[in-house]
């Protein structure tokens, strides 16, 4: 059991307490001298009394005193020793248990510091821990974004290429079609061209056959016949340009019954047609319009060639023609 020390004042306790008792009993046996003094002689000076009685005081105290600082002495002598011992052990004891406490605080304050640093070695590594599954989390969603965002592109990419490649299958079938259609309208129309060309070839033919019968004939018949026979190709070629004229000929939304224009067609004698003009118009500019067009459109009648110089230049080099709706 470690002992306190006590504090320095408590070893003077004592001896102030032996020195205080010391004086009372002084003055108390100082008292007691003065009540049972003997009265003195009234011959004797006053002055000299006073001063025996004080000087036998002085002495009596002063044994007293001596006496009693003796006996003090005598009993407080191994008291103190005893005390003092008890100091220094108590200071001994005292310094023990400072060197102990300072053990105990350096022990105290290093387990406290290696606690301090165990708690802080686990904090780091708690939050070291945490900010690894921070950054992991972080990582997993930037990876989740990235792949909705590739899904989301991939998907923008397929629906935009889906609509470029139905945009350009919708383009070529177009253009097949109209290819198609304008091969179509190409094959109508060379057919309706060689159809009309074997016609005016068996036209011509037929009309070359005749005039060749014509020419095997004597000479004595080819003058009369001439003219008979021109006006018959005359006749064959009006049938003809009329023909030619009503093929090219569209019909305007104008068109009735019972019009007629007469027009001035001007031609060269190979068949080409130089102009044509209305004479004597329908009273209807757009049909009238339509019948100078179909006539310019017919561009050359080979079959001119038939007549001689004289007739054609009688009879085609200027031709008047009636044309109507109805025929």
């Amino acid at each position: 059991m470690q002992q306190t020390e006590r504090p320095q004042s408590e070893s003077y306790f004592w001896p102030i307490v032996w020195a205080v008792g010391l004086h009372v009993l002084m003055f108390a046996m100082l008292f007691v001298s003065f009540a049972f003094t003997p009265e003195l002689p009234p011959a004797r000076p006053v002055v000299q009394a006073t001063l025996y009685q004080l000087q036998s005081q002085s002495q009596a105290t002063t044994q007293t005193t001596q006496k009693v600082a003796g006996e003090a002495q005598k009993t407080s002598a191994p008291q103190f020793e005893t005390e003092r011992l008890e100091q220094k052990k108590a200071e001994e004891q005292k310094q023990a248990q400072a060197e102990a406490h300072k053990v105990a605080a350096a022990k105290k304050a290093e387990e406290q510091k290696q606690a301090e640093e165990a708690r802080k070695a686990e904090a780091a590594k708690k939050a070291e821990t945490e900010k690894a599954a921070e950054q992991k989390r972080q990582a997993d969603i930037a990876k989740k974004r990235a792949e909705e965002e590739a899904k989301k592109k991939a998907a923008e990419d397929a629906k935009k290429k889906a609509a470029e490649d139905a945009k350009k299958k919708a383009a070529e079938e177009a253009k097949k079609k109209a290819a198609a259609e304008a091969a179509k309208k190409k094959a109508a129309e060379d057919a309706k061209k060689k159809a009309e060309a074997a016609k005016r070839k068996a036209v011509e033919d037929q009309k070359a056959a005749a005039l060749a019968e014509l020419l095997s004939d004597n000479v004595q018949n080819q003058q009369a016949l001439a003219e008979t026979h021109g006006d018959q190709v005359a006749g064959n070629l009006d049938d003809l340009i009329i023909k030619l004229i009503t093929e090219n000929w569209q019909r305007p939304m104008s068109a009735r019954r019972g019009m007629s224009v007469e027009l001035l067609i001007q031609m060269l004698p190979d068949g080409t047609v130089t102009n044509a003009s209305v004479s004597r118009s329908s009273g209807d500019a757009p049909f009238d319009n339509s019948a100078v067009a179909a006539v310019r459109n017919v561009g050359r009648i080979p079959e001119m060639q038939q007549l001689d110089r004289a007739t054609f230049d009688r009879m085609y080099r200027q031709r008047r023609v009636i044309f109507k709706p109805e025929d």
